[in-house]
């Protein structure tokens, strides 16, 4: 039975690898909690509002695997004339942690423009840690993406 045990679990650990390397494949392309992105916040709000706005829930599109929220029909079709000019950079995920050569969750109200793009981060503190250097951490990013998802 000692034998039988021991092989069970070092057939276990042998599979760890495969199992963290399919888990790892399947990130999808937008960080979207429960299907929804950036929690649910309107993401035109940040350049029309100058801060996040809640989406209403009956005010939605759907775009690159992922259902956006909006707090008027005018974000809305703004949004679906324009994704990418609204979405968030890296996909929703952590600009911080892209630059880093990862993923990582986001927070709302961790955002910051620049030059006309919307960067989400994992928290204020990760935030400011970003914001150190910008121009580095987004030329680090940028070549990081989407790789990162891999």
């Amino acid at each position: 039975m000692h034998m039988t045990t021991r092989r069970l679990f070092l057939g276990m650990v042998a599979t760890l690898p495969l199992v963290a390397k399919t888990a790892r494949a399947a990130t999808p392309a937008i960080y979207a909690d429960d299907g929804i992105a950036v929690d649910g916040t309107d993401v035109v709000s940040y350049f029309t509002e100058g801060m996040p706005v809640a989406g209403d829930p009956s005010i939605t599109h759907d775009w690159n695997g992922a259902t956006w929220r909006f707090a008027s029909f005018a974000n809305r079709d703004a949004f679906a004339a324009d994704p990418a000019g609204y979405a968030p950079q890296y996909g929703g995920y952590c600009a911080y942690a892209v630059s880093e050569g990862y993923t990582a969750s986001t927070i709302p109200d961790a955002w910051k423009i620049v030059d006309g793009k919307l960067y989400l981060n994992y928290s204020h503190r990760i935030q400011r840690r970003w914001e150190r250097d910008i121009p580095a951490r987004i030329a680090s990013g940028d070549a990081n993406w989407p790789s990162v998802l891999n």
